[in-house]
């Protein structure tokens, strides 16, 4: 891809999206997961020592989990169960369609929040899987190109279409990571159900550019689509701009909606201010990021 990010820049975005990840990570709390054995509580009945429930012994159970003490008390044979504890799953998507890429300033902020997710997962002990998408092509990297200075440029090409995220490959019961603007024509519950399906939890990291939210355009204009590349002139003027402005804000609202109605948390950071501030000030308030311990 033309616009993949040079040695340099991945060096300066990997090193604002770790020196964030030593302060906040991904908030996992209060939430239950399925995965391998780890550290945080799952969905199902394991030995760690949080006690959940009892239940009637069946053969084959482990004896060391009887309760004696109610067996004394009733002459009945009962189990305890523990909440089993596992390292949660995630799916870190990142979106490299063009406008993502084109700016410099929203390119750094994709790939210090990739950085960011990452440092959080690893951290964490989760099994984390990483996928670039364009339109309907995808890339999924190994786990090995996470521990890499700089990640290879996948081979896509530049595809103008809405994501296609129904053939990816995500985990059962994942955390669903996407890393993208959401400037799609396509309506949010269109892209939000396949990354729902499976029992998947949806994260959503939007970056943004004021120029996108608040255009200073004016007068006569060769206007260019950057995902398709085609031109147009455009006499600007307050009232389209205005237009524009009530139609920028219209999306959002339909992308928040589309969040709360599948219980995902969207979190929009600005490509203008450092990532740290952003996750602080954006991310921390919608439950997307908290401190350490």
């Amino acid at each position: 891809m033309n616009d993949w990010p040079d040695a340099a820049t991945f060096a300066a975005a990997f090193q604002e999206g770790r020196a964030a990840a030593a302060q906040l990570r991904l908030c996992l709390q209060q939430r239950s997961w399925r995965g391998t054995l780890g550290n945080w509580a799952g969905s199902g009945v394991g030995s760690s020592i949080d006690f959940q429930d009892h239940r009637p012994y069946l053969p084959g159970d482990d004896p060391r989990h009887i309760d004696w003490a109610a067996y004394a008390r009733s002459g009945n044979v009962i189990m305890k169960l523990y909440r089993e504890e596992v390292s949660p799953r995630m799916d870190l998507l990142l979106d490299v369609s063009r406008s993502m890429l084109f700016s410099p300033a929203k390119r750094k902020q994709l790939f210090a929040l990739a950085a960011f997710c990452v440092e959080s997962a690893q951290a964490m002990g989760a099994t984390l899987r990483l996928a670039a998408v364009s339109g309907s092509q995808a890339h999924l990297f190994s786990p090995e190109t996470l521990r890499q200075p700089i990640w290879p440029a996948p081979a896509l090409t530049a595809d103008a279409n809405a994501p296609q995220l129904e053939p990816l490959p995500l985990q059962p019961g994942s955390l669903r990571i996407w890393i993208s603007d959401l400037l799609y024509p396509a309506a949010p519950a269109e892209l939000l159900r396949p990354l729902a399906a499976n029992h998947g939890r949806i994260l959503l990291l939007a970056p943004f550019l004021e120029e996108e939210a608040r255009p200073a355009w004016e007068g006569n204009l060769e206007l260019i689509d950057c995902e398709s590349g085609q031109r147009r002139r455009q006499r600007v003027d307050a009232g389209l701009r205005r237009r524009y402005e009530q139609a920028y804000q219209q999306h959002w609202a339909a992308w928040e909606e589309s969040a709360r109605r599948y219980s995902a948390r969207l979190a929009r950071l600005s490509c203008e201010s450092g990532l740290l501030q952003g996750l602080q000030q954006q991310a921390f308030a919608k439950g997307v990021v908290e401190p350490w311990g």
